[in-house]
Parts: C-alpha cells; sequence; structure tokens
C-alpha cells in the first residue's frame, strides 16, 4: 500500500504545469443610476505562472479611467466591457 502512495504522489508532482498567462481588465457601470450617476467598477487581473495578482476600484468616468492606465497601455491586458 505505502508503494501506491509513493508512485500517485510522484506521478501527480510530475505533472505539467500550466504556464497559461491571464490578463483583464473588468470595466461595470455603477447598477445605482438615482445616485452614482456616470460612476462604475474596475478590476484588473493577472494570472500566471508568477503569481496572482487583483486590483479594484470605484470610479467616475470608468471607461476613461481603466484606457489611461498603464495595463490597458501595453497591450497584453483584455478589455472586458460589463
Amino acid at each position: 500500500m505505502h508503494i501506491e502512495r509513493q508512485i500517485l504522489k510522484q506521478q501527480w508532482l510530475n505533472l505539467p504545469v500550466s504556464t497559461a498567462v491571464t490578463k483583464t481588465i473588468v470595466v461595470e457601470m455603477n447598477k445605482n443610476k438615482k445616485f452614482w450617476i456616470g460612476y462604475g467598477y474596475v478590476s484588473i487581473t493577472s494570472d500566471g505562472p508568477n503569481g496572482y495578482t487583483h486590483f479594484a476600484t470605484h470610479q467616475e468616468f470608468p471607461m476613461e479611467y481603466a484606457l489611461n492606465r498603464e495595463e490597458y497601455k501595453s497591450g497584453e491586458y483584455k478589455l472586458v466591457i460589463k
């Protein structure tokens, strides 16, 4: 039984590691249009072999804010508008 466990452990540790990198900027307009006209959320996420990072903020004119960020200007991030 111990040998089977050791073999399974070795196989698990030898599985290929994904090197896919996901970089997204999500812009979502605020749903409370009565009090927060023109405001929305901007979420910037990066996930890959070097780790996971996430930044989110609530902004007036969120689309303008996202388009002026260096992440967007780098061309590496996918822009998602909700």
